[in-house]
Order: structure tokens, then C-alpha cells, then sequence
């Protein structure tokens, strides 16, 4: 096997990014699936997943989130 070895939390994380077509919110990630900070920062690095920071306006507020979306490399990772 070539590249990053996944684990079943980082495999998991990446079909679920790769069932999202818009990638997902890093809190909702977190807080809502479960899955540690470390491992979304370990995708990121090693190019398996990229981040995002977008304002979006919610409620009348601006607020800063952080979009997480698979990359093609992540897509490979997990298609064997």
C-alpha cells in the first residue's frame, strides 16, 4: 500500500466527507460525529482532506467556520 495508512476513524471520517458533497463543518465533525481534532489535522497534512475557514451569516451574526472536504488523494485512500 502506498501513501498514509488510515485507521478506521480516519477511513470512516473520509467516506463520510466523500458522501458530503460540500465537505462538512469542522465543529459538526467534532461535536456531532464524534471524531478527535488530531485526526481531521492529520488528514488535512497529509493531503487526504483540505480545510476551509468561510464568514457565513447565521442568525443575524457573522460567524467563521471551518469546511473540511475530501480531496481526489482521500478518494483514492479509499477506494481500495
Amino acid at each position: 500500500m502506498t501513501g498514509p495508512r488510515l485507521t478506521p476513524e480516519r477511513r470512516r471520517m473520509l467516506k463520510l466527507l466523500a458522501r458530503s458533497r460540500h465537505g462538512a463543518n469542522e465543529e459538526l465533525l467534532v461535536h456531532g460525529h464524534g471524531f478527535r481534532q488530531p485526526t481531521i489535522a492529520g488528514l488535512v497534512l497529509s493531503g487526504l482532506a483540505a480545510a476551509e475557514r468561510e464568514v457565513v451569516k447565521a442568525g443575524g451574526k457573522t460567524i467563521e467556520v471551518v469546511r473540511v472536504r475530501i480531496t481526489e488523494a482521500g478518494r483514492k485512500a479509499i477506494e481500495g
